[in-house]
């Protein structure tokens, strides 16, 4: 008799299925391992920017504005740069590296200023959604489900490994 208390077996998937996964879970692996290499040059911009008097008026603002106006706030600079970032994917994909790579950039420096600034700024209105709130843990869920995938990858522990040593070379550069 099994235990009532055990999950359900895992279903078998077939190979087509277990393919689609393995190209889903390479795919991952790159963007991730890309961000993680990259994070070192972006972040102390990101926070240079936030550490900006205009942008410290502007999370003050949204801070203090009504609950649906800070859904708002979010929603209108959100509704701009993810359709950006498709588009710049497009002119990638035409051939055409400069545009594309101006557009992506845009579009990226636009969610981290303005989106991610909005959110932090708004987000304990945003959060008393109850549907906000749920999407943002499934959001939450479903990333830290994926960076468990790309961590156990020998690719990332070579990245993580080739980033560290990186590291190390550069301080005693400065040192």
């Amino acid at each position: 008799m099994s235990d009532p208390f055990s999950p359900p077996p895992a279903p078998k998937r077939g190979p087509l299925k277990r393919g689609l996964l393995a190209v889903l879970r390479a795919i991952l692996v790159v963007f991730i391992v890309l961000d993680e290499l990259l994070r070192p040059l972006y972040r102390p911009l990101i926070r240079r920017l936030a550490d900006l008097r205009i942008v410290q008026k502007l999370e003050e603002r949204v801070a203090a504005l009504p609950r649906p106006l800070v859904l708002l706030a979010l929603a209108i600079p959100f509704a701009i740069a993810e359709p950006l970032k498709i588009f710049g994917l497009l002119l990638f994909a035409r051939g055409q590296f400069w545009p594309g790579l101006v557009v992506t950039a845009f579009a990226h420096l636009m969610s981290f200023v303005l989106v991610e600034r909005i959110y932090e700024a708004g987000r304990e209105k945003l959060l008393s959604y109850r549907w906000f709130a749920w999407i943002m843990a499934q959001v939450v869920r479903v990333r830290d489900t994926v960076l468990g995938w790309v961590r156990e990858t020998s690719a990332y522990g070579f990245a993580m490994r080739t980033r560290d040593a990186a590291r190390r070379w550069w301080r005693t550069m400065l040192a």
